[in-house]
Order: C-alpha cells, then sequence, then structure tokens
C-alpha cells in the first residue's frame, strides 16, 4: 500500500528557495527565514552590546527588530552568493548596534534614587537665600563710592593680588591696597544690611 506523497517542509528548503518564495510573498516561507536565522543572529549578537547602551532594549529584540526592517527591504535585495542573506542581515544588525551605540552615548541613562547618596546640590530654599544675597550684594556695591566697588570687585570677583589693586587703585604700597579692600568690605557689609 503506497503512503500518501506528503509535501516538502519548507523547514528542509534552503534558504535560497525560500528566499524566492519570501520575495513573491509566501508569509510560511518568510516565517521559516525568521525561524532559521534569528536563532544564528542571537547567539553572534550576545554580549556585543553592553548593558550600558540597551537602553530599555534587550539584545534579542535588538535581533528581531533589525531582522523585521531588513526583510522589509526583501524586495531590493539581490542575493550574489550562498549565505549572502545572512550576511545582509548580519550587517544589518551591525549597523542597528553602532546606532545603539551612538544613541546610548548621546542619552546618559537615568540612575536610580538611593536613600542613602545625598544630593549635593543646593536645595530649592538655598537656592532662594542665594538668590536673595546675590541680589542684596549687587545692590550694596551700586551703593558704594567708585573706589570702594573698584576695590571690592577687583579683590572678591576678579581676584587681584594686593600688588595688582596697588597699581589700579593708585595706593602706594600692596598694604595700603588691603586696606582700601578692608575698609570697602566694612562700608558694603554696611549697606548690605540697610537693603
Amino acid at each position: 500500500m503506497d503512503s500518501p506523497q506528503r509535501p516538502p517542509f519548507i523547514a528542509d528548503s534552503p534558504s535560497e528557495e525560500l528566499f524566492r518564495r519570501a520575495r513573491e510573498g509566501d508569509g510560511g516561507a518568510l516565517d521559516q527565514l525568521f525561524a532559521r536565522y534569528l536563532p544564528r543572529l542571537r547567539r553572534w549578537a550576545h554580549g556585543r552590546v553592553p548593558v550600558w547602551a540597551r537602553n530599555s532594549v534587550d539584545t534579542g529584540d535588538l535581533v528581531q527588530e533589525t531582522v523585521l526592517k531588513a526583510y522589509a527591504n526583501l524586495p531590493n535585495f539581490e542575493p550574489q552568493h550562498k549565505g549572502a542573506l545572512f550576511g545582509y542581515l548580519r550587517r544589518a544588525l551591525i549597523n542597528r548596534i553602532h546606532d545603539q551605540f551612538r544613541h546610548a552615548s548621546r542619552h546618559v541613562a537615568p540612575q536610580e534614587l538611593d536613600e542613602n547618596s545625598p544630593d549635593t546640590g543646593a536645595s530649592p530654599l538655598e537656592s532662594a537665600i542665594d538668590d536673595e544675597d546675590r541680589r542684596r550684594y549687587a545692590a550694596a556695591v551700586q551703593k558704594l563710592r567708585p573706589s570702594d566697588r573698584a576695590a571690592i570687585i577687583g579683590r572678591l570677583e576678579l581676584g587681584y593680588s594686593y600688588e595688582q589693586l596697588a597699581l589700579i587703585l593708585e595706593k602706594p604700597t600692596a598694604e595700603a591696597a588691603r586696606l582700601a579692600v578692608r575698609r570697602a568690605l566694612l562700608r558694603l557689609k554696611e549697606e548690605v544690611d540697610s537693603v
């Protein structure tokens, strides 16, 4: 008794035949190409994308996303030799991995908040106080005589030495410039207190 002839399994078909049938619109052939190449590409890609560059995408997702995009371009791909399709998919995956590296280097991953790691920045209250202090300082400096203003700005804001200030303030010595700065600071304190 003859057993019924069974159609050849698509899985037994060479990749070139599956590729040809997939390009002609055979969804089953496309599924078989997926089943054939996804595991090989996952193994190849495993460990090539470090954790810091993955963001929320794991390697398997990266491979699948790349293969889906590459298969969309099947009508434009002409294999030149055996294994060309796998080479094409691997090249697409390499390009996608490079894109992931570039993206990760431009977008630093957020870090988890840790209760034991205090914020070293200024609190909103400190920022408000700093802003208020800067405003009061600027207003007080404007009320000083020009020579006192030059002494304060030269020493505090520009960081001039007393020797340099002596030249700027036309004082005979660095010690005379130091005393001029000290007197200007006392006047500044009075002005800040009155603002």
